[in-house]
């Protein structure tokens, strides 16, 4: 959601592989491991399942049809041309960000309210036939759901350095917070309640626009107090370190060739 699958996944490896050395066999850990990947790629499937099915229906406006096209392109030239990986970045993983388990919390209650509750509401849309629910909402399920997917695979590769896989995140919540700027316009202010509304439609008018109002206000939070002050700056400081590293080690090389050369001559002319 948050950049969550990038931020935590480095520290599931590293709570896996100490675990493994305190007394767990090679084969339980490999075992492990495959149930994790096979649980993600299940996640994957679903998500892109999602995306088939929120495109084909004509629910999504162009402009987010498109939007990650374009983000993934922008993703790949700064991959290329601005943020490449380095060996070091290759070699450590994908750990951009050690979360506590407040922040554990934070991000359950982030996926319940910006990916299972407007997926209820989807769905609950279109069981009460209310077309305008599905409509408003559809937009944010299908641009979050790019977004994970996104994340997962960017993050299951060594490819991308940490300000590219910091960007993911940031560039889809940005849009987001536009595409739930509309959501939460079109329920409080486009939808009516009939005069003689029972509990149950009473209930579901106010559901909805809660959820959407909490989306707006989480996802908007997570971009000003988590994606741009800790994450990004997280993100740049690791790589700019990595390359640093990268620099001076190619200097001492450098001057470590020079000082035996020249001890090299200094034999040859005694």
């Amino acid at each position: 959601m948050s950049g969550v699958c990038l931020a935590t996944a480095g520290e599931g490896e590293q709570k896996m592989g100490s675990a493994g050395t305190k007394g767990k066999g090679r084969g339980e850990e490999e075992a492990g491991l495959g149930g994790l990947m096979g649980s993600l790629r299940v996640i994957e499937l679903q998500l892109v399942a999602f995306i088939l099915v929120f495109s084909a229906s004509g629910l999504v406006p162009v402009m987010d049809l498109a939007f990650p096209a374009l983000a993934s392109g922008y993703i790949l030239a700064l991959a290329r041309f601005a943020f490449p990986s380095t060996s070091s970045s290759r070699s450590q993983g994908t750990e951009l960000f050690k979360g506590s388990r407040l922040f554990r919390m934070y991000v359950i209650f982030g996926t319940t309210v910006g990916l299972f509750l407007p997926l209820a509401y989807v769905l609950g849309g279109f069981a009460r036939g209310d077309e305008h629910a599905v409509l408003s909402a559809t937009p944010h399920l299908f641009l979050l759901s790019f977004q994970i997917l996104t994340e997962n695979i960017i993050g299951s590769l060594s490819l991308f350095s940490p300000p590219v896989r910091a960007m993911v995140p940031m560039i889809y919540t940005i849009r987001r917070i536009f595409v739930d700027v509309d959501w939460t316009h079109h329920v409080w202010l486009n939808k009516t309640l009939p005069v003689n509304a029972n509990f149950q439609d009473l209930a579901w008018y106010w559901f909805g626009k809660g959820l959407a109002l909490t989306n707006l206000a989480y996802f908007s939070l997570n971009l000003l107090g988590f994606l741009i002050p800790q994450f990004l700056p997280r993100a740049f400081e690791r790589y700019f370190q990595e390359r640093g590293e990268i620099y001076s080690k190619t200097a001492e090389d450098k001057r470590s060739v020079v000082i035996n050369k020249s001890q090299f001559s200094e034999k040859k002319t005694d």
